[in-house]
């Protein structure tokens, strides 16, 4: 029972009420004393209308009327005169005066307590004020062992009253507690437990039915999270059954690649001059694509190739980006620039640098041929206290709300209507291989610019 909520909520319910109780005990105890000493006023009060009435009376009827009341002594005063009405020989001095004239909750639970305590049977005085205005004061005198037996029968029968009520109190809050609280949540758990056996099963999550507030809310965030795991998970075996079939399409167009590359040798032995000044370029662009495959093949095993780091002109690698895209250009009004200093040296992987600068690119170009008006491409670069700096901007029309929500996420990220959004997810991976990062600076109407940071390192 420790160890369940029910449980623990019928014990510290328990607990609460017998300290409520006892928070009510101690007001209520001293209530009892003060209603006891009034109740002996007015006993006494009552048996000194005896000798009002007659003068002379007998020791015997003053000894009864006295024993009735409970007290030793009465003093009434009346019109200014203090007069000792009833009287009997007192046991021992009086230990204490209380006067119930003017006295404060805090005094009577002060007394109480201190009454309650007191083991011993003491003498008091005891002073008031008559009952329906009969006089100005009344003064009794009395022994305390009645008044504690009295108090402490009191006490018994609040504390057991307590504890009935604070154990029928607590069983109903456990009830209570079972049906609306939980109950729930050991349904919500059989929820979890059975949409953790088939994550996969749209018909095993949870829909929301609770009646509190707060578990219905939970529900509803457990059912949002549920599905969008679920979406996951099947995008999850879509994209690795894709990725099985681009690893095998990726493996035969390397050989047919590889093919192509014998060929382009024996094309670089031609005597014609356009031959041989455009073979080395498709010579370049056979190598490039065989390289693309086997890191198809590569990412196909969920990694990327490590970069091969090495020292190269980033001019000379923005000039082929550059040469190779104004290819596509065809007849769209878009011109490329570049401004990267001639003999910037920049430490890299030079084909992954190609990759993501080409990825950059295109992606700029098709979003200028989308819109059908002019446009510029521009790639530029500097050299920083502690990494290389470098941009690719356009003058297009910016990227879409959803582009840029999940920019860098495969599938989800693409800028224009049947893309894919690798290019830029495969691009920022092939940076952060480098050590450095691929961020959005800016897009709006006017264009968009990202921006390449690649460390410098140790050059020693």
């Amino acid at each position: 029972m420790l160890n369940s909520l029910s449980g623990r909520f019928l014990i510290l319910t328990t607990i609460f009420v017998m300290l409520a109780e006892v928070l009510i005990f101690v007001p209520s105890i001293a209530r009892f004393r003060e209603d006891y000493l009034l109740a002996r006023l007015e006993r006494a009060q009552i048996a000194s209308l005896a000798l009002l009435a007659d003068d002379m009376i007998s020791a015997e009827l003053e000894a009864e009327l006295l024993d009735n009341a409970g007290v030793f002594n009465v003093v009434l005063r009346r019109d200014d005169m203090r007069q000792l009405v009833l009287s009997s020989p007192i046991p021992s001095e009086i230990s204490e005066t209380f006067d119930l004239r003017d006295i404060t909750a805090w005094q009577l639970i002060r007394d109480a307590m201190m009454r309650l305590t007191d083991p011993g049977d003491r003498v008091i005085r005891v002073i008031g004020n008559p009952f329906r205005d009969a006089g100005q004061l009344i003064e009794v005198t009395m022994d305390t062992e009645g008044l504690r037996m009295a108090m402490l029968d009191y006490g018994v029968r609040i504390l057991i009253l307590s504890a009935v009520i604070s154990i029928f109190t607590a069983v109903l809050l456990f009830l209570a507690v079972r049906v609306f609280l939980v109950k729930p949540i050991k349904g919500v758990v059989s929820h979890m437990q059975a949409y953790a056996a088939a994550p996969e099963d749209a018909r095993r999550i949870i829909k929301p039915s609770a009646g509190v507030r707060e578990l219905r809310e939970a529900e509803t965030a457990l059912q949002s999270m549920q599905t969008q795991l679920t979406q996951a998970l099947k995008q999850k075996e879509r994209l690795a059954q894709l990725g099985g079939a681009v690893a095998r399409v990726s493996h035969d167009l390397r050989n047919i690649l590889t093919s192509a590359q014998l060929f382009t040798d024996r094309i670089e032995m031609s005597e014609d001059p356009a031959v041989k000044r455009m073979a080395p370029k498709l010579v370049n662009s056979i190598a490039r694509a065989v390289s693309l495959c086997e890191g198809t093949l590569a990412f196909g095993r969920a990694e990327e190739p490590a970069p091969r780091l090495t020292l190269f002109n980033l001019a000379e690698l923005t000039g082929e980006v550059l040469e190779a895209e104004r290819l596509a250009i065809g007849e769209e009004d878009i011109s490329l620039s570049e401004d990267v200093p001639a003999g910037l040296m920049v430490r890299g992987d030079p084909e992954q640098i190609y990759r993501v600068l080409s990825n950059l690119v295109r992606n700029a170009r098709q979003a200028l041929a989308a819109t059908g008006q002019p446009g510029e491409i521009s790639i530029a670069a500097q050299s920083g206290d502690s990494d290389w700096l470098i941009t690719v901007s356009d003058t297009g029309p910016g990227l879409p709300p959803k582009a840029r929500e999940h920019l860098f996420q495969p599938f989800q990220g693409g800028a224009r209507k049947g893309g894919s959004g690798l290019g830029l997810a495969i691009a920022v991976e092939l940076i952060r291989g480098h050590g450095g990062d691929l961020v959005l600076k800016r897009t709006d109407e006017t264009g968009t610019c990202f921006e390449i940071c690649l460390p410098m390192g140790d050059m020693g």
